[in-house]
């Protein structure tokens, strides 16, 4: 009995280790010379952060934007970091940006610009972030593009309605809207940029970015606890 009471014992300190160690953190970044400014994050009642998930300083989230467990988005060194509606950050997906600016002044190289506001990051909406992607800024992720699992967006501006496959790695480079990155793919040159294919009806991953989209989306509202008050909206 006492060995099993010390197992038991054991078992539950574990766990809170465990929770300590993994456990999630929204809350507002540390005043640094690269960051004079405090800022915490700032999302709808319709979204939903996992509290397995970090968020810190200057993040804006959009409408039903969903946020798995063990993704961390740090508005803390680059900033702001900007993610709209029904967009998904799934499990172990890491937004970060290169400093933006040094003793109050900004550094540009390290910016976007979005209709006329800078950003370290900014990912438009209903774009997927599947699992163990990055996106880095200065970097900018256009309406209805996936980012596939393992890949890395940095430095770079990806158009709307593109497809970056598994593993591929898009740095310093435009892609124009509706291209795909094949899997595994190095695009850090223009005219590799320029010369990737076009999405059309017979690309096997035309309608991924839908389906994963409608998933997420759903996930925000059951677990932020607005899936009857969306439903209603949509005439469901």
């Amino acid at each position: 009995m006492r060995r099993d009471s010390l197992l038991s014992l054991s078992t539950a300190l574990n766990l809170v280790l465990l929770g300590v160690i993994l456990g999630g953190w929204t809350g507002p970044n540390t005043p640094t010379s690269f960051n004079e400014t405090v800022d915490t994050p700032r999302f709808p009642k319709t979204t939903f952060v996992h509290p397995m998930s970090t968020l810190t300083g200057n993040v804006t989230l959009g409408e039903r934007v969903y946020v798995a467990p063990s993704a961390s988005v740090r508005g803390d060194e680059g900033q702001p970091i900007y993610i709209g509606d029904e967009s998904n950050v799934q499990d172990g997906v890491v937004l970060h940006g290169l400093e933006t600016e040094e003793d109050g002044v900004p550094i540009e190289k390290n910016l976007v610009t979005v209709d006329g506001k800078k950003y370290s990051v900014h990912v438009g909406k209903r774009v997927s972030m599947a699992h163990q992607s990055q996106v880095h800024g200065p970097a900018r992720v256009g309406d209805g593009t996936f980012v596939g699992m393992q890949a890395l967006v940095f430095k770079a501006d990806v158009g709307a309605g593109c497809v970056i496959e598994p593993g591929a790695k898009v740095i310093g480079v435009k892609i124009e809207g509706g291209r795909y990155v094949p899997a595994g793919m190095v695009v850090n040159r223009q005219e590799l940029a320029d010369g990737l294919p076009k999405i059309t009806e017979d690309y096997a991953f035309r309608s991924l970015n839908e389906a994963v989209v409608h998933v997420n989306s759903e996930f925000a509202d059951g677990y932020s606890g607005n899936r009857k008050a969306h439903g209603a909206e949509q005439g469901h």
